[in-house]
């Protein structure tokens, strides 16, 4: 099939293959990167966003976002807010903690966030242009950005956005093509990454509506973007990095057993509690209605996971539950053709 994706380099930070795994609030967790890289496929990782407000005033859950360990590398922090200097001084502080990226959110639509920053920066070009600048005056490390396509369909300004950035130093950029009204409805508009990547010379990083090889392939094919990046889809099917270089490899790619799904659910289950990660019954319950996704009988799971009381308690139930239904799961594995 060819070089799809094979690569990219942002300055010296090389990212092989170039799959991304998005930054997404309550997800990705240091826990959920290792346990994503493990998997394979996957060449950069991103941070939960974290708030610049909250970095000038460390507090337990900033720092807990921000912990991250070697072999999560090559690693971006994404960072959020409004005030130039304080986004400043949270890069700094990004650079000093040994990340290898620093990315500024632009692409958040929750309320709470666009007031501050995310999506919202999008309605004041005068003020991102002052931000893009201060964020990449501060720091020696490459500098990215995440966006959407606009706040609404009459404001799209991700072209206007993509040129400013490049302009003032911004190294690469990813686009979700949806406004900060549509949040995650309707369809995303790949054309539109077709036309930033059309409009920059700095690397364009694809993302939205990505939920299998093949759309990464058609994405690709469409809009000539350097990279994919993989949000919501990695939560439900945390293989599709190895999936999408098994696939532009060979044009083939496996499909998990209830064996590997089995081990996948306990695995990340166990690094919860091997690590004393806070609220770790809390995030089993969270994960348990994506992890389930393609599990024969997955809502009577995804029912003993919530009822359970303790951490010990959900592993065994998932224990249980694949000796139920698989005695000896595993001895087929099916492979999806090109």
């Amino acid at each position: 099939m060819g070089m799809v994706f094979a690569g990219l380099k942002i300055r010296n930070i090389h990212i092989h293959p170039a799959h991304i795994l998005a930054p997404m609030a309550g997800i990705t967790d240091t826990v959920f990167r290792r346990f994503i890289k493990r998997l394979g496929g996957c060449g950069l990782i991103m941070t939960e966003f974290v708030s610049s407000e909250g970095m000038i005033r460390p507090n337990f859950r900033t720092q807990r976002y921000l912990f991250y360990q070697q072999e999560e590398r090559p690693i971006t922090a994404q960072i959020f807010g409004a005030d130039p200097g304080h986004l400043a001084d949270a890069a700094r502080q990004i650079e000093d903690l040994g990340f290898d990226i620093v990315d500024l959110n632009l692409g958040c639509p929750a309320k709470k966030v666009v007031k501050c920053g995310g999506s919202g920066l999008l309605r004041d070009l005068l003020l991102l242009e002052t931000i893009l600048k201060a964020i990449r005056a501060a720091v020696k490390i490459p500098f990215t950005i995440k966006l959407r396509s606009g706040w609404s369909d009459n404001e799209i300004v991700a072209l206007q956005v993509a040129r400013m950035a490049e302009e003032s130093g911004v190294e690469a950029l990813a686009v979700h093509p949806r406004t900060r009204l549509q949040g995650f409805s309707g369809k995303a508009r790949w054309e539109i990454i077709q036309q930033v990547k059309l409009a920059v010379r700095i690397p364009v990083i694809g993302n939205g509506d990505v939920f299998k090889p093949e759309d990464a392939l058609a994405l690709q094919k469409q809009t000539g973007c350097d990279a994919v990046m993989i949000g919501r889809a990695a939560a439900s099917n945390p293989w599709i990095f190895r999936q999408m270089a098994e696939f532009f490899a060979a044009g083939t790619y496996r499909e998990p057993t209830d064996s590997d799904r089995y081990e996948m659910i306990r695995t990340y289950y166990s690094m919860l509690v091997a690590e004393e990660i806070p609220g770790a019954i809390g995030k089993m319950k969270q994960f348990a209605s994506w992890f389930t996704h393609g599990v024969r009988n997955g809502t009577e799971l995804r029912r003993q996971v919530q009822s359970a009381k303790e951490t010990g308690e959900v592993i065994d139930r998932v224990d249980a539950f694949f000796a139920s239904i698989s005695p000896n799961p595993g001895k087929t594995e099916a492979a999806v053709a090109s």
